[in-house]
């Protein structure tokens, strides 16, 4: 065998955790993903943003230079001070990280249907206008097409309650906001999510199979099949176009 063939193949992985408690079955899972990880030759960074005490808060104070002074335009001034590289330190680090990875982890509770706001925060002032998103950068001509990425959560609910016809509503819808207008939106293939239900209702036994299960989810991340979104030529004038049938949680036909 040659050296070549000895050599593991690596991706690179970027997990982007929120969590108040450093003690939290979420940190047990974090901890899980970096050993897996790295044992299957990934590369592998973390923003732990509660460690960080990132600050979730966008501002003026994110930008050293100013296309507007008279009034913020948050959108407009990510892209001025993406031409001129002059965003915060912070926001520099972690888009750092963000261009880096291959893969992208987002791991949280699913607080209110969503992410902590530390987490919201995170994506408001690093998934920046002019790179991320924005002219001729969305869907499958998004600024981070050719990465993938994935939901890796912790919820208080069973999974029957986010079946189709569950009391909450389907798990797709539930989570449409992120896996289609954030990260599939940014240009993301987006995997399956991962979730450990009913965390506060579990006993030991179940929460080692949820660790199992999930590094078990992790060694495969590179084979996985992506969520299917439409792409940009399905529509036309905004709207899809007549013969396409909806095949995604958000889409429908009128009437």
């Amino acid at each position: 065998m040659n050296a070549a063939a000895q050599t593991p193949k690596t991706s690179k992985t970027l997990i982007v955790f929120a969590h108040p408690e450093p003690q939290s079955f979420g940190a047990a899972l974090l901890q899980r993903a970096r050993a897996t990880l790295d044992e299957a030759g990934h590369e592998v960074q973390v923003s732990d943003l509660y460690a960080m005490g990132f600050n979730p808060v966008a501002s003026a104070a994110d930008f050293e230079q100013r296309r507007f002074t008279d009034t913020l335009r948050y959108d407009r001034e990510q892209k001025y001070n993406l031409e001129h590289q002059s965003f915060s330190a912070d926001i520099r680090r972690e888009l750092e990280k963000l261009l880096w990875c291959q893969n992208l982890i987002l791991q949280f509770p699913l607080w209110w249907f969503s992410v902590p706001a530390m987490m919201k925060g995170w994506i408001d002032r690093v998934f920046v206008n002019g790179l991320v998103y924005g002219k001729n950068k969305r869907l499958d001509t998004g600024g981070l097409k050719g990465r993938r990425a994935m939901l890796a959560i912790t919820t208080g609910c069973l999974p029957e309650m986010v079946e189709p016809d569950g009391l909450l509503g389907g798990l797709d819808i539930n989570l449409w906001h992120l896996q289609a207008g954030t990260l599939a939106y940014a240009g993301f293939e987006v995997l399956p999510p991962f979730l450990a239900w009913s965390i506060h209702y579990t006993d030991d036994p179940q929460r080692q199979h949820y660790l199992d299960a999930y590094a078990e989810r992790l060694r495969g991340m590179d084979q996985a099949q992506p969520l299917y979104f439409h792409p940009q030529s399905d529509f036309e004038n905004n709207r899809l176009k007549a013969g396409i049938t909806p095949r995604t949680a958000g889409h429908r036909r009128p009437g």
